[in-house]
């Protein structure tokens, strides 16, 4: 799922530093903070809540046409763990020891959706999914999760220093999943020795990128991205 990169964002001349932000426990279903570093924290989910009821228009995030709300990360969540529930669909996928395998599936609401199987020792390496938020279940197996509490610039920069105490990780196992906002910067990876691991992850909006990444440390580099060509 992965092809030759289009060009990166200009390097700048010192590393940017980003700041720590707090993230939800494990198998948390609201999303974390979706704004950039640069922005004050606000917590989105929350806002939602906070209107429901009212008379606010809703806006589809994906296209920005009013009175279209597109499904929220609680939606997604539900979405993948009921699909996750699915063994014939589960079973249909087929398992290959040398790389992952996916199948596209229908999502909610026009969101983006896969089921993936994982060979034992595979992994995604790390990446973003750009401005669309997601949820993913465990169907099968376990998956190890690490990932950044803290939100990137997202433009202007190709090598970042990350403050100390923003590394994250859970391990999930069969039935369990969680949610994430937008510009979430994370790795996935089967740890197992010998099991295969399946799961189900959806987006919304569709991903209009992914952004790679390659760490060294308390150093994060951007090393290329793709585009829905590159992987559909």
């Amino acid at each position: 799922m992965s092809a030759s990169s289009p060009s990166l964002p200009t390097s700048v001349s010192e590393p940017v530093t980003a700041p720590v932000i707090d993230s939800p426990p494990a198998d948390s279903a609201p999303a974390d903070s979706a704004l950039v570093v640069s922005a004050p924290v606000v917590d989105t989910d929350a806002t939602a809540r906070r209107t429901a009821g009212t008379d606010v228009v809703p806006v589809d995030r994906g296209t920005g046409v009013p009175g279209v709300a597109g499904p929220t990360v609680a939606e997604l969540l539900d979405f993948v763990r009921r699909t996750a529930e699915d063994a014939a669909l589960v079973a249909s996928l087929p398992l290959d020891p040398e790389g992952r395998t996916w199948l596209r599936l229908d999502g909610p609401g026009g969101s983006e959706a896969w089921l993936i199987s994982w060979p034992p020792g595979t992994g995604t390496g790390w990446h973003d999914h750009a401005e669309s938020t997601g949820a993913f279940t465990i169907a099968a197996g376990a998956l190890r999760e690490h990932s950044l509490a803290a939100r990137l610039p997202t433009d202007g920069w190709k090598t970042l220093e990350l403050s100390e105490g923003v590394d994250r990780t859970r391990l999930l196992a069969t039935g369990q999943g969680r949610a994430f906002g937008r510009h979430h910067v994370h790795e996935v990876l089967n740890e197992s020795g010998h099991e295969h691991a399946v799961s189900v992850h959806a987006y919304y909006p569709p991903l209009p990128q992914i952004r790679r990444y390659s760490r060294s440390g308390a150093v994060l580099r951007l090393e290329q991205t793709e585009r829905p060509e590159d992987w559909q």
